[in-house]
C-alpha cells in the first residue's frame, strides 16, 4: 500500500489546506505533507529493492526502480522546497507583495497563501502518479496535469508579466503533449495487433515492454517522433524551451525549483519509457539519434543566453535546459553506461539545483532586484551564508570537480567516446566549457567585490537552514552515495538499457 499511501498524502494536504483558515496551520500542513511523502517515497525504494517491483490494483499502479527513483527526488525536491518556502513567502508577505494592502493580521494574503499551499500538494501529486502510473495513458494524464496545476502558481503574482508567462507555458506546454498524447495513440496501434484481446492492459508499460519487439515498426519510428516533441517540450529541450526562462522568472523561487528538478524528471522519465520501448522495436540507433540531436542542440542554444544573462533566474532556467540536454544526451548514447549516466545526472541536478534557486530567492529578497550586472555586486557582505553557498552551487551544476554533476558528466562523455559520437562528445566538451566561464563569470559577479551599500540580512531561519543542509549534501554526494541509492540507480539503469 505503499503507492497508494504516496499519492494520498498531497491530495489530503491539499484538501486539508483549503479548509484551514490561518497562515501557520497551513504552514504545518505542507511541512508535515512533504516529511511524511519522502518518508513513504523511502520506504517504496525499500520495498523495491528488496522485491524488485510493487504494484497495486492489478498492475494499474506499479513501481521498479526506475520509478521508485523519480519518485523520491520528487519528493526529496518537495522536501527541501517545503522549509523555504515558509520562510520565502512570510517576507513576501512582509514586503506586501501577495496583496495590495495589508492589516495588521495579514489577512490580505490569505487568498494567496492558501492558493500556494493548496496547488502545491496538488503539482506534486501529479508528479508522483505520473512515475507509478503503469499504464502511459495515465501517465501522459498526470504529466498533463502538473501544467494545469503549476500555470495558476506561474500567475502566482498577477504581473502582466506572470500572465504572460503561463499563457506561453500553456499554449507551447499543450501543444507539446497534444504531440505527446498522439505519439501514445500511435504507441498503442502499433501493439494492438500484437497484444490482440488485453485492452484493459494494452498499454501498461509491464506489458508493453515483453512485446515490443514485435510491434509495427513504421508506426513506432512515427510514435517516437511524437512523444520526442511532445515530452520534450515539457522538460524544456531546444528549439521548445522558451516557455522556460519566462515561467520560472515569474514563478514563486520554490515552484520554480520544483519546475527545474521535478517537473524535468517527471518528463525525462516518461521520454526514457518509451525510448526503451522504441529500442526493443527498432533497435537503438533511431532514438539514438533523435535523442542525441535535442540533447547537443539544447546544450548548445543554453551557451550565449548564459554569456550575456542579466536576470539570475533566467539565468537558472538556462541551467537546466543544458542540464536537460546533458541527461538526454546519456540517455542518446545508451548502453548501461549512457544509462546510469544520465540517471546519475538527474539524481546530481535534484540535489543541487534547488540550493541555487534558495540562494538567488534570497539575495532578489533582500535586494529587491534580480539583476546580474556588475553593480548589484557586493552580495558576500550583505548575505555572509548565502553568497558562499551560491558560489558553491555555481560551481557544483557547472560540473567543477570534485562534485557530483562533474561525475556525471564525465560519465556522460565517456560514453559518447566509447560509441560512435566521438565528434558529439567533443562539441559537448566546448558547450560545456563556455557554460562554466558563463555562469561563473555571472554568479562571481553579484557575489564579490566592495560592498555596496546594501545593509547586511538578519538570518531567517526557515530559508537559511534549507541552504546549509542542500550544501552540505552538495559537497557530500560528490564523495559518497548511500549504497542503496547507488543501488537503484544501477536497477533504474538496467531497465533503460535494454537490447533488442
Amino acid at each position: 500500500m505503499l503507492i497508494l499511501l504516496l499519492l494520498s498524502i498531497p491530495l489530503l494536504a491539499c484538501g486539508l489546506t483549503a479548509l484551514v483558515r490561518n497562515r501557520r496551520s497551513m504552514e504545518a500542513i505542507h511541512l508535515a505533507s512533504a516529511v511524511v511523502s519522502f518518508g513513504a517515497a523511502v520506504l517504496l525504494a525499500g520495498e523495491v529493492l528488496r522485491q524488485g517491483t510493487v504494484s497495486l490494483f492489478n498492475g494499474f499502479l506499479f513501481a521498479d526502480s526506475l520509478s521508485a527513483l523519480a519518485a523520491l527526488l520528487t519528493a526529496f525536491a518537495t522536501l527541501a522546497c517545503a522549509p523555504y518556502a515558509i520562510g520565502y513567502l512570510r517576507r513576501e508577505e512582509a514586503d506586501q507583495r501577495l496583496a495590495p494592502s495589508s492589516d495588521s493580521h495579514g489577512t490580505d494574503a490569505l487568498p494567496k497563501l492558501r492558493m500556494y499551499y493548496t496547488l502545491t500538494p496538488l503539482f506534486v501529486f501529479c508528479m508522483f502518479l505520473a512515475v507509478v502510473a503503469n499504464n502511459l495513458g495515465v501517465m501522459w494524464v498526470a504529466v498533463e496535469s502538473t501544467t494545469l496545476a503549476s500555470i495558476f502558481l506561474v500567475t502566482f503574482y498577477g504581473r502582466p508579466t506572470s500572465l504572460e508567462a503561463a499563457w506561453k507555458y500553456a499554449m507551447i506546454g499543450g501543444v507539446g503533449l497534444s504531440m505527446a498524447l498522439f505519439g501514445t495513440v500511435l504507441t498503442y496501434y502499433s501493439a494492438h495487433q500484437v497484444l490482440g484481446g488485453e485492452s484493459m492492459s494494452a498499454l501498461n508499460w509491464s506489458v508493453l515492454v515483453a512485446h515490443a519487439p514485435q510491434f509495427d515498426k513504421s508506426v513506432m519510428r512515427l510514435a517516437f517522433i511524437f512523444i520526442l516533441l511532445g515530452f520534450g517540450t515539457k522538460a524544456g529541450m531546444a528549439p521548445m524551451h522558451t516557455w522556460k526562462p519566462d515561467a520560472y522568472n515569474e514563478a514563486p523561487i520554490p515552484i520554480a525549483a520544483l519546475m527545474a528538478t521535478a517537473v524535468l524528471n517527471c518528463a525525462i522519465y516518461a521520454l526514457a519509457r518509451f525510448n526503451a520501448l522504441t529500442a526493443l522495436c527498432l533497435g537503438p540507433a533511431f532514438s539514438s539519434r533523435l535523442l542525441i540531436l535535442f540533447g547537443l542542440l539544447s546544450v548548445g542554444v543554453a551557451v550565449p543566453f548564459i554569456l550575456v544573462q542579466r536576470s539570475a533566474r533566467r539565468l537558472l532556467a538556462y541551467s537546466s535546459i543544458d542540464n536537460g540536454g546533458i541527461m538526454v544526451l546519456g540517455l542518446g548514447f545508451g548502453g548501461p553506461l549512457g544509462a546510469l549516466a544520465m540517471l546519475l545526472h538527474m539524481t546530481y541536478h535534484t540535489v543541487t539545483k534547488p540550493l541555487l534557486f534558495f540562494c538567488v530567492g534570497n539575495a532578489q529578497q533582500h535586494t529587491k532586484s534580480d539583476s546580474l550586472r556588475a553593480a548589484a555586486g557586493g552580495l558576500i557582505h550583505a548575505l555572509p551564508i548565502t553568497a558562499p553557498m551560491l558560489m558553491l552551487g555555481a560551481l557544483a551544476v557547472t560540473g567543477t570537480p570534485p562534485f557530483g554533476l562533474f561525475q556525471s558528466e564525465f560519465m556522460v562523455l565517456r560514453a559518447g567516446f566509447a560509441g560512435p559520437y566521438m565528434g558529439v562528445a567533443i562539441v559537448l566538451v566546448a558547450f560545456l566549457v563556455a557554460i562554466f566561464c558563463g555562469i561563473f563569470h555571472q554568479i562571481s559577479q553579484i557575489v564579490l567585490g566592495p560592498p555596496r551599500g546594501v545593509p547586511r540580512e538578519p538570518n531567517c531561519p526557515w530559508k537559511t537552514v534549507p541552504v546549509v543542509v542542500l550544501s552540505i549534501l552538495v559537497i557530500l554526494t560528490g564523495f559518497w552515495l548511500p549504497a542503496p541509492l547507488y543501488q537503484l540507480i544501477d536497477g533504474a539503469a538496467r531497465i533503460l538499457a535494454v537490447h533488442p
